[in-house]
Formats: structure tokens, C-alpha cells, sequence
């Protein structure tokens, strides 16, 4: 199958990348910079130049591929202004994608979070939030799940808070930056409130099977660690860097405190019974281990 990807690059994209290539499939890479043009060729896939904003590109990738996966988001969130322009980007982006691919049969799949459930594990039935900060982005996936309506087999895989690899990555990476950056490992609230993890590598399978297998207008969930207690993966990160550790008020981490704040578990028991998905790698505990002490 010849696959166009967008976001093919990152910690994410080059992993599924990797994982398409690897079960003979060929990938086509949206690529916005030469670095990343580089880093897709190196990795053997074709590209074609553009970013998400250029929604011709993205209809003609879309119309010579046999099928699309869909990965980038603008990585700005230094304010909700600039979140807002990242969800508007994407909406654009995955209307455009959608449109092209109407009444083609061909699989889509595109990406989002886990939902959050009270007093339990999100399970892939919960439907995503369609308010606060990145309710813009629910609504621009569920536009891609309902494509199922116009002949389209589109799917989504959420991701978990934290989507890791040899200790880098997600919400637990960004953690350990902040903490390089401020000689301290701070969380919001009292870290009692637990994230879902996966390794990269274990989500690119589940991207590559929902590719391949998912039925049209499904969700699926990309969750091997149910729950991680934020306290304790601050604990292991202290402890790579040998930094204190400390509890703050959710204020302090800006446009993104309730979300870093918010109790998260996830199951997958859905995904990996019907789609035969099984996790392999190490779980994000272990893999923070990685994490190298760093100067500060």
C-alpha cells in the first residue's frame, strides 16, 4: 500500500514510518523543512514538500496514495492563543484531506488523545471532550470518523499522555525538559492523578494495524500502561537527574495546567482484543531509566 503520512518525522511519525516500511508498504512523507526532508529519505520513504497549511499538497498526496495517515499538530503551546491556532491548522488540514478522499474506500486514520471517564479507565466507546482548550481538535476528529458516512474506512488512534522512547517524550518528557531548564521536577496538584503511556514503537504497530484492518468509523486506543501516578514518574526523573522534586499549583504551567492536572487512566482491552495489538516494549517507568543526568 502506498501510504502518505503527514507529521512523519517526529518521535510518533518516524516510528510508523519505520513500522510501514518494515511490512511492505510505501510511504510518502509531508515534510516542511529540509531537515525533515533529510530525515525521511534516511528513513526510505519518498516525501513531498509542503506543511499542513498547504492544502493543495495535502489533496494531491492524498489522491496518489492508497491510503493516509495523519500525525501533525503545530507545536506551539506557549498560550491558548497559539493552541487555538494549532487545532484551526489541523481542522483545515484534515477537511481538506477528507474531502479529497470522499467516496474512495481508501483508510484514513488520524489521531487524537484519550478521553477522560469518571472514576474509571476511558475505554474507546467515551467520546472526546468538545470543550476547553483542544475541544476544537475532538470536533475536527470526530469530522474524520464520520468520513465512514462518505465512503471512506476512517479510523482514529488515541494517543496517551504520554507516547515515549528510550525516556524522551509526551507529557513525561516535557517534564524532564522543564526540569533541565528550572534545576527542579515540578507537577501540578498532588500526584495522585495518573496517565496513560505507551512506547512509540508499540503505537506504530497500532497505527500500521488500524491501517491495514480497521473497520470504517472506529476509535482505538493506543494505551499500554493504564495509569502512571505523576508523582512517580517525578520520582524517577528526580532521580536520573539528580534534581529535587516538588508539587506546585496547576497555574504554574499555563494554557496546559488542567490538563497536566487531570486524572487520565485508559484501557485498551477493545483495541488489542479486535485488532490484536500487543505491547511489547518497555512501559514508561522503565523507560525513563533512559534518561540521562544533564549539567544544569
Amino acid at each position: 500500500m502506498k501510504v502518505f503520512i503527514t507529521g512523519g518525522t517526529g518521535l510518533v511519525g518516524s516510528a510508523v514510518v519505520t513500522e510501514l516500511l518494515g511490512n511492505g508498504h510505501t510511504v510518502v512523507a509531508l515534510t516542511r523543512s529540509d531537515a525533515s526532508a533529510q530525515a525521511a529519505v534516511q528513513a526510505g520513504a519518498e516525501m513531498v514538500r509542503g506543511a499542513l497549511t498547504d492544502l493543495d499538497v495535502l489533496r494531491a498526496g492524498a489522491a496518489q496514495a492508497d491510503g493516509v495517515i495523519h500525525l501533525a499538530f503545530g507545536n506551539d503551546f506557549s498560550s491558548a492563543e497559539a493552541v487555538a491556532a494549532n487545532v484551526a491548522e489541523e481542522t483545515a488540514a484534515l477537511q481538506a484531506l477528507g474531502e479529497e478522499l470522499a467516496g474512495s474506500g481508501k483508510p484514513f486514520v488520524t489521531v487524537s488523545g484519550t478521553p477522560a471517564a469518571p472514576d474509571r479507565p476511558s475505554l474507546e466507546t467515551d467520546p472526546l471532550p468538545a470543550e476547553g482548550l483542544v475541544g476544537g481538535r475532538s470536533l475536527a476528529v470526530a469530522g474524520v470518523v464520520t468520513l465512514a458516512d462518505r465512503g471512506v474506512r476512517s479510523s482514529a488512534v488515541r494517543l496517551p499522555r504520554t507516547v515515549h522512547n528510550n525516556g524522551d517524550g509526551g507529557f513525561a518528557g516535557l517534564l524532564a525538559l522543564m526540569a533541565r531548564r528550572t534545576g527542579v521536577v515540578t507537577y501540578p496538584g498532588d500526584g495522585t492523578q495518573c496517565w496513560p503511556a505507551v512506547h512509540a514503537l508499540d503505537a506504530a504497530v497500532l497505527f500500521r494495524l488500524a491501517l491495514e484492518n480497521a473497520e470504517a468509523g472506529t476509535y482505538w486506543h493506543a494505551v499500554a500502561d493504564e495509569g502512571d501516578r505523576v508523582a512517580d514518574i517525578a520520582e524517577v526523573i528526580g532521580r536520573r537527574l539528580t534534581l529535587p522534586v516538588k508539587a506546585v499549583a496547576v497555574e504554574e504551567f499555563g494554557p496546559l495546567g488542567q490538563i497536566f492536572a487531570a486524572d487520565q487512566p485508559s484501557s485498551s482491552a477493545h483495541t488489542r482484543q479486535t485488532l490484536g495489538w500487543n505491547p511489547e516494549h518497555p512501559s514508561l517507568l522503565a523507560d525513563l531509566e533512559n534518561i540521562q543526568p544533564t549539567i544544569i
